[in-house]
């Protein structure tokens, strides 16, 4: 459903993304994973079109998303990294505005996500904390159920309950046979949502592999040695959970 191939953009004194080539599958949940700077915000703004790169190309569903990205975008969700409302809104006012854009008609959609989240959206934008717009921008992402997601960062600023009812929401899409592209820099965050994982550090893919896999990699083993069978014996009686 997504793919890169070969992907640059150079920003000079190394900076950006260098032949990155990777793809998500078709109803798979991707987890992009890197420390902030890492490059996958650029990574991102190219698969929506809002940049072009120096080298290598990237597609959704078989379309070049440098030339092609208003048909792309017609059954995409999309959330940034950074959050950008206008200050003359209410929340609401917002919601109505993206719902007619996209051509949404079924508001109940609309209501759940607002009810899911605990999203009161009467108040003016300006106003609103961080944690409140981005569960506008969850709303506005997912109200269009589209098919395929690309989502920057999405649970900066959410409490930890509310990244466990997002959490919820990705799970059931996936159900659904969607196809999301999630980024983050916490491996524990997409761990419970993505099939696979892909890495990248300094603008460079360091691998890509199964969420088991690096969690195994993870996994490190010690050998203790005893001066005496009385002492192991001992030792092994000891409650190891720390």
């Amino acid at each position: 459903m997504i793919k890169i191939n070969h992907l640059t953009k150079d920003y000079g004194q190394q900076r950006g993304i260098f032949d990155l080539t990777f793809d998500v599958q078709r109803g798979e949940v991707f987890g992009f994973l890197g420390p902030n700077g890492a490059g996958k915000t650029t990574t991102i703004r190219h698969l929506m079109g809002f940049i072009h790169p120096n080298a290598g190309n990237c597609s959704i569903n078989g379309l070049d998303c440098g030339t092609h990205s208003a048909e792309i975008q017609r059954n995409l969700g999309y959330m940034p990294g950074e959050i950008a409302l206008p200050d003359d809104m209410t929340g609401l006012e917002f919601l109505h505005f993206v719902a007619d854009y996209r051509g949404v008609t079924d508001w109940a959609r609309v209501e759940q996500l607002m009810a899911r989240f605990e999203l009161d959206a009467r108040g003016n934008l300006k106003r609103m904390s961080k944690g409140m717009k981005q569960k506008i921008g969850i709303v506005c992402a997912f109200m269009h159920d589209p098919q395929v997601l690309i989502l920057d960062e999405p649970t900066s600023g959410l409490d930890p309950l509310m990244q466990n009812h997002f959490i919820d929401l990705v799970l059931e899409e996936k159900a659904k046979g969607k196809t999301i592209l999630m980024s983050s820099h916490i491996f524990e965050e997409v761990e419970r949502t993505a099939d696979r994982v892909g890495i990248i550090r300094e603008g460079h893919l360091v691998t890509v592999d199964s969420v088991a896999a690096l969690k195994a990699a993870q996994r490190k083993r010690y050998t203790v040695s005893f001066a005496s069978e009385k002492e192991a014996q001992a030792f092994s009686k000891e409650s190891l959970d720390y």
